[in-house]
């Protein structure tokens, strides 16, 4: 690495923002085809707590993307609506990431994965009451704070509802913003999923959603399961290719926020780089549409 000119000169890169078009997550199965065949593509997406190791192939890899592409850091770790302060060693390590890569975006999700001193490997829901909203402003604004930027935050895909909540989602949502300053990720196969299994309705979900904080929007496969009565129940699996019911919500959603930047979310089961890229290319044509209202 040391000797490698192209590196040597990209030691600090200018901020690249994110363009309006679609990305895809960063995989290491995709790194070697990625930098033989530099696709054209918009932009990559990590999970910051994958690369908070000093060094090492992970590091070795983004450093050559970040050198040729915009990257943004979606997290998993923070725990913004859990009941307990926010951990500080992680804070820093994802502030220490950020000089190193300089993001274009930072996301978090609206969930709670830690319980009294332990880290839960899951994003679990929460009731939408004034107290948790108190929680969650706090944390957001400590969030921002501490790393000097504003974050975006991302509706949750849920398998159940809580009968204590005050609001709806899209009002909860809409009023961290007002509280907070911060941005919204609007992840559209997470309002399928969520509706499918809560019944409630897509379409009137996305027409109340707060879109002109959105700064990203997430697409991504889902699992079909049933529940102990039999009915429906959908599960955020990251495992496929986006289903055509969720294209089309996301139709109904760019109606409303017009060109966002859009990443495809393919955690599990990861395909070979040609079948991601090909979602990713779906959604660029979307994204050049001209929808009617």
């Amino acid at each position: 690495m040391r000797h490698d000119p192209e590196l040597r000169s990209l030691r600090r890169w200018p901020h690249r923002p994110i363009p309006a078009r679609a990305g895809v997550g960063l995989k290491p199965e995709h790194y070697d085809a990625i930098l033989e065949t530099r696709p054209d593509i918009g932009w990559f997406e990590i999970h910051p707590e994958n690369y908070m190791g000093a060094g090492g192939a992970p590091h070795h890899y983004l450093t050559r993307v970040r050198a040729q592409y915009p990257v943004s850091f979606h997290g998993v770790g923070l725990s913004i609506g859990g009941a307990a302060d926010l951990d500080l060693i992680h804070l820093e390590r994802l502030s220490g990431l950020m000089a190193r890569y300089e993001p274009a975006v930072f996301s978090e999700h609206l969930a709670w994965s830690t319980h009294d001193g332990a880290y839960l490997n899951d994003l679990l829901p929460l009731p939408y009451t004034a107290e948790t909203l108190d929680i969650v402003c706090r944390h957001v604004d400590q969030v921002q704070s501490f790393l000097g930027r504003r974050m975006l935050l991302e509706n949750p895909s849920t398998y159940i509802a809580f009968a204590e909540s005050e609001m709806e989602e899209p009002e909860f949502l809409g009023e961290i913003v007002r509280r907070t300053g911060c941005g919204l990720l609007l992840d559209v196969n997470n309002v399928f999923v969520s509706a499918t299994n809560n019944g409630f309705d897509t379409a009137a979900y996305i027409d109340a959603f707060p879109v002109r904080h959105v700064g990203e929007i997430h697409l991504g496969g889902h699992a079909d399961a049933q529940d102990d009565a039999g009915a429906p129940l959908l599960i955020d699996a990251h495992d496929r290719e986006v289903e055509d019911a969720v294209w089309a919500l996301y139709r109904r959603a760019l109606v409303r926020t017009g060109p966002v930047p859009t990443l495809i979310e393919w955690d599990n089961d990861v395909p070979d780089w040609e079948v991601l890229f090909a979602e990713a290319k779906h959604a660029d044509a979307l994204l050049t549409e001209r929808p009617a209202p």
